[in-house]
C-alpha cells in the first residue's frame, strides 16, 4: 500500500497573520503537522502545498518535500482545497511514476492531536469499504434542537424538524475538526466534495478539537500546550 502524506498551507492568512508559519510554544505552527505525519511513520512521502517560499522553507526544516510552489490558480481565497490536493496528487505521481493507493492529508491550523489518533482513524479507515474519513467532534449545537434560521416569512424555526424538547434527546451530530482526512486515491481525484455515500468519521474529544482560525484560537491553543492541559502523548 502506497501512502502520500500531504499538507496544504497557504500564505496570506486573513484571521491570524502568517498563521501557519507563526511560533506556537516554540515551533512553527506548521511544524506540528510535519512532525505528526513523521512520527507516523507510514506515509512513503511527506509533502506540501504551499504557494509562499517562506512557508515552503520552513516545512522543508521540519521534513516535508516541496514538490512545486503552488500556481496562483490554487492559491485564492475561494479555492478549494479538494482541486489542490487532486493537483498535488497528479504532480507526485507523475514524478514518481507510481499511483498512490491512500491520501493522509493534516490541517496545520489544527495541532492539536493525540499520537493515537491518526493510527485508530487510519485503521477504522482501512477496515471499512468507505471512499474517505474525517475527523470531527461532538457538536455543541444541534440543528435539531437549539440552532434556529429565519424564514422568508421573517420567523425563526428550528433548522430541521423536530418534536424534540431535550437536548439529549435530540439526533447526535458532529462538527467537522479539520485534523484529519483519508481519501481512496481514486475517490479524491474524481470528487468535487468531501461528502459521499460512503464517506466515515472518526470522532475526537472536543478540548484537542481546535481549528485556529482567530488570534483567540491561537492564544487558547499555545494555553493548552504551554500549561500541559492537552499532552499529545
Amino acid at each position: 500500500m502506497r501512502i502520500l502524506g500531504t499538507i496544504c498551507a497557504r500564505g496570506g492568512s486573513k484571521g491570524v497573520k502568517n498563521k501557519n508559519i507563526r511560533e506556537l510554544a516554540g515551533k512553527p505552527l506548521i511544524a506540528y503537522a510535519i512532525e505528526y505525519l513523521t512520527k507516523w511513520k507510514k506515509a512513503d512521502r511527506i509533502v506540501c502545498s504551499t504557494d509562499s517560499e517562506q512557508i515552503a522553507k520552513i516545512a522543508k526544516k521540519y521534513g516535508a518535500e516541496i514538490p512545486y510552489l503552488r500556481p496562483a490558480e490554487l492559491a485564492s481565497d475561494d479555492t478549494s482545497k479538494i482541486h489542490v490536493l487532486q493537483h498535488l496528487v497528479n504532480f507526485c505521481e507523475k514524478q514518481d511514476n507510481i499511483k498512490y493507493d491512500k491520501i493522509v492529508d493534516l490541517d496545520p491550523t489544527a495541532p492539536l492531536r493525540k499520537k493515537s489518533f491518526l493510527e485508530e482513524a487510519f485503521k477504522k479507515f482501512i477496515d471499512s469499504d468507505a471512499y474517505n474519513l474525517y475527523s470531527v467532534c461532538k457538536s455543541k449545537k444541534n440543528p435539531y434542537f437549539n440552532l434556529v434560521e429565519v424564514g422568508e416569512n421573517g420567523y425563526a424555526h428550528l433548522c430541521k424538524q423536530s418534536n424534540v424538547v431535550r437536548r439529549q434527546d435530540a439526533v447526535a451530530v458532529f462538527e467537522m475538526n479539520a485534523s484529519i482526512y483519508i481519501y481512496n486515491r481514486d475517490f479524491l481525484m474524481k470528487t468535487n466534495t468531501l461528502h459521499s455515500d460512503k464517506t466515515i468519521i472518526y470522532e475526537m474529544p472536543e478540548v484537542p478539537s481546535i481549528d485556529i482560525d482567530t488570534e483567540l484560537d491561537f492564544i487558547f491553543v499555545e494555553f493548552l500546550i504551554k500549561n500541559e492541559v492537552f499532552k499529545f502523548d
